[in-house]
């Protein structure tokens, strides 16, 4: 029987829940939202929306290389905002991780859990010749 996917699990971004950190379906990887959290103690980084998505950044970045990715190859992000001011300073990051070509975003403002202030979804394209085999 052919396996239709694979769970993909980052030594530097240990799993905190009972889902998959990223799956790669044959050429796409869908990654689970990534917040500010350090990827070690599992502790919210800081108490500022900067420093927060910009570790919620980081640990995108982490889960797409082990996958097989990197930001250069994400097609759609979905940004989840705790505080609709952060607005700007969200585009301002995303321009940094993204500098060209930035991928397609969905941003709305929600809830989150223990004093997170941002977190991160993405689906981006494998590279082919690297990281988890092709489905």
């Amino acid at each position: 029987m052919m396996k239709l996917h694979a769970v993909v699990d980052s030594p530097r971004i240990p799993r905190r829940g009972p889902y998959s950190q990223a799956v790669r379906f044959g050429d796409l990887i869908f990654v689970a939202g990534q917040a500010g959290l350090h990827p070690t103690t599992g502790a919210v980084v800081g108490t500022t929306f900067d420093l927060q998505a910009r570790q919620a950044f980081e640990n995108l970045r982490a889960l797409l290389e082990d996958a097989g990715s990197g930001l250069d190859r994400v097609l759609k992000t979905t940004c989840f905002l705790a505080v609709p001011e952060a607005f700007d300073q969200l585009n301002t990051l995303y321009a940094e991780y993204f500098p060209a070509a930035p991928p397609a975003r969905s941003t709305p403002v929600v809830q989150l859990p223990r004093g997170l202030l941002f977190s991160i979804e993405a689906i981006a394209a494998a590279d082919p010749d690297v990281g988890t085999a092709p489905c």
